[in-house]
């Protein structure tokens, strides 16, 4: 079998994994057994194809297959590009599946267990088809699927109305972002002559300008850059964790592919697609992560933050263009190769932390992080991987998050033109939003760290720190797996490097060669810098054990700020933690606080309530369709269920499409 056929047989037996559980009985471990299994099997295929065709061992390959449908032939091909992203979707859906064994146990959740099976598969299958289209049906179709089983996995308790309310908002973002490329795929067909994801002729730079914006708005919605992510939040927060794992690590990154793929087909672009490419991302990524710090929901801040690293891929894309407008191979690789790196990066650190997270609502019976506390006691290697987790995401060394970041930072100082070279030096002052945005990163997950594993537990009774859900091999294995490669990114990224450039490399037009992105950043100095943080850390641990051996070590309290009696309600709060940056951006987030109401000699109990809402989906977005909810029915007066009426209003829309057709109008 060739490359290309693994990965579509792997496709297809990952779509179809949910089937054999629906033969057996609802509680059956056998049927969600049978679908890991099947899960796992399609993943090693899928990546027996990809990874060749990632580091050069098969050439790309390409296959045309004749249909029923009227226009072109249905075309699948995978190139280092396609390969690139098809590791991690054969990667992360794995390592969910496995943890879903114990995390949503078929026993335990017969109502929908065989559900979610079924379409967490078709989820997975559908990502790898999206990847390897080279037809614009086909791509749309696979789209729609992918979309689709999202929407079901995501839903899979459908009987809380919040989990409904999410999914709603979901299917809504998802299709108008679909319509957004019915319309692109519509222009691309007209101005390039077919369907095909072939490199497009000579057009006018309008018509190229316009095909941008679309794929930018359509795959953005997909991606969640702002404005656009008004289902990001709640979907990713109700989600199963696995699912929400899958969907933050790995689906965002399909509207990223769609923006990369399409750019590639372009002709050259013009500088202010890369301009408004950055700015769309320091804006994205700066305001994910202010709302991210703002949020007391562990699920929502992860989205929020995931949010924060979409902005950071759009900025290495955006860079990327503008180094291909201005002929500047280095701006081209190392924005590119930074933001598939990063692609790369938050696909496995994110994936960790929600996978965490779910662990940790096992373990707390809440998403509130005020109501956690005191968890690294009685769950110190959840606190461990949770630490490799925020310390990747936070772009620290030794971890990888720094890796692709450091990519990205190099190419926007290089536009400087210090160098000699045609410089950008509006370009550069992304470098400064990007610098905010990992230093409010690390506020953020230096809170939720604090909060959630720090202190003492916010809650008394004896289920305070731990209600009983052990941590099976089966949850903590895929979380171990990914923080190890989380440090091995981090600490020896040269093994990485080469797939990274030969991927922006397929991007990248033909005529750009002779850069390579080992010396355009010599990465190897980041390993062994970063090895000899590691042995350093090491060395202070165990220097500090060897002192404390034979010492009596006594355990108190949280610093009780000199009260007599204090209680685990006198710590700080993941909120009062984030209140001061929460102020600073208090005319973005527009937070809701509700004070106490002290009234009297002997005042009643009372309490504090802070919220922060999505300022685009509470205030734009909700009023919008609440006031087409309140109109709309004012036109039902057509519909009248008659059919004649009906066959009246085609006649009269085809008159007037004639009449227009003769005055040269084109609707």
């Amino acid at each position: 079998m060739t490359t290309l056929e693994f990965v579509v047989a792997a496709a297809v037996l990952l779509c179809v994994s949910g089937v054999p559980a629906l033969m057996l009985p609802a509680r059956s471990l056998l049927g969600q057994r049978t679908t890991t299994v099947l899960v796992l099997t399609g993943s090693i295929m899928g990546l027996l194809g990809s990874v060749p065709a990632l580091v050069g061992a098969s050439a790309a390959g390409g296959l045309r297959l004749p249909w029923f449908l009227p226009q072109g032939q249905g075309a699948i091909g995978i190139d280092a590009l396609s390969a690139f992203f098809l590791v991690l979707i054969f990667v992360v859906p794995a390592l969910g599946s496995i943890y879903g064994l114990e995390y949503w146990k078929q026993g335990e959740h017969s109502g929908n267990g065989r559900k979610l099976g079924l379409f967490y598969g078709i989820l997975a299958g559908s990502m790898a088809l999206v990847v390897v289209a080279r037809n614009g049906f086909l791509f749309m179709i696979v789209w729609e699927v992918m979309a689709m089983a999202a929407f079901f996995a995501a839903t899979a308790e459908d009987d809380n109305p919040e989990v409904r309310n999410a999914g709603w908002v979901y299917l809504i973002a998802t299709h108008v972002g679909t319509l957004c490329l019915l319309a692109m795929f519509a222009l691309w067909k007209s101005a390039s002559g077919s369907f095909q994801f072939e490199l497009a002729p000579a057009m006018p730079q309008a018509v190229a300008g316009i095909i941008f914006v679309l794929a930018l708005v359509g795959f953005g919605f997909k991606a969640g850059i702002m404005p656009l992510h008004v289902w990001l939040p709640g979907a990713h927060a109700n989600a199963p964790s696995h699912v929400s794992a899958v969907m933050s690590g790995v689906m965002l990154k399909m509207g990223v592919y769609g923006i990369i793929r399409m750019t590639a087909l372009l002709p050259l672009p013009s500088t202010w697609w890369g301009s408004t490419t950055l700015i769309v991302g320091a804006v994205t990524g700066l305001a994910g992560i202010a709302f991210a710090i703002s949020q007391n929901d562990i699920k929502r801040m992860l989205a929020y933050s995931s949010i924060e690293n979409i902005g950071i891929i759009m900025m290495g894309i955006g860079l990327a263009l503008l180094g291909r407008a201005m002929g500047r191979v280095d701006w081209m690789l190392l924005g590119m190769g930074g933001a598939l790196l990063h692609v790369w990066n938050h696909g496995l650190f994110k994936s960790l932390l929600f996978l965490n997270a779910g662990a940790i609502i096992h373990a707390q019976g809440t998403r509130e992080i005020d109501r956690m506390g005191g968890l690294a006691r009685s769950l110190p290697l959840l606190a461990a991987l949770f630490a490799v987790g925020a310390v990747a995401i936070s772009a620290l060394p030794p971890l990888n998050g720094f890796v692709s970041e450091w990519l990205i930072y190099l190419g926007l100082f290089g536009t400087l033109g210090l160098d000699g070279g045609p410089g950008f030096p509006v370009a550069a002052t992304a470098a400064v939003f990007l610098a905010m945005i990992g230093s409010l990163a690390v506020a953020t997950f230096v809170k939720l760290l604090g909060t959630v594993f720090l202190g003492s537990p916010r809650r008394s009774g004896p289920d305070a720190e731990h209600r009983g859900h052990a941590l099976s091999v089966m949850m903590t294995g895929p979380m171990i797996a990914l923080a190890i490669t989380c440090l091995a990114i981090g600490l020896v990224p040269a093994l990485f490097i080469p797939a990274v450039e030969r991927a922006a490399y397929g991007w990248m037009p033909a005529t750009a060669s002779g850069q390579a992105l080992l010396v355009l950043a010599p990465v190897r100095w980041l390993g062994l810098a970063g090895v000899g943080l590691v042995a350093l850390i090491a060395m202070m641990v165990l220097v500090s054990r060897i002192m404390l051996r034979g010492k009596n070590v006594r355990r108190g309290p949280t610093w009780d700020c000199g009260y007599a009696r204090p209680s685990a309600r006198m710590q700080y709060t993941g909120s009062s933690l984030g209140q001061s940056i929460v102020g600073l951006f208090s005319v973005l987030l527009r937070p809701r606080t509700a004070p106490p109401l002290i009234s009297g000699a002997m005042p009643t109990a009372t309490a504090f309530e802070s919220q922060v809402p999505d300022t685009v989906l509470d205030k734009a977005v909700v009023p919008v369709f609440s006031f087409l909810g309140l109109q709309l029915p004012r036109i039902r007066f057509m519909q009248q269920g008659k059919l004649n009426l009906y066959l009246l209003y085609i006649v009269v829309i085809t008159a007037l499409l004639f009449i227009f057709g003769s005055m040269g109008v084109r609707p």
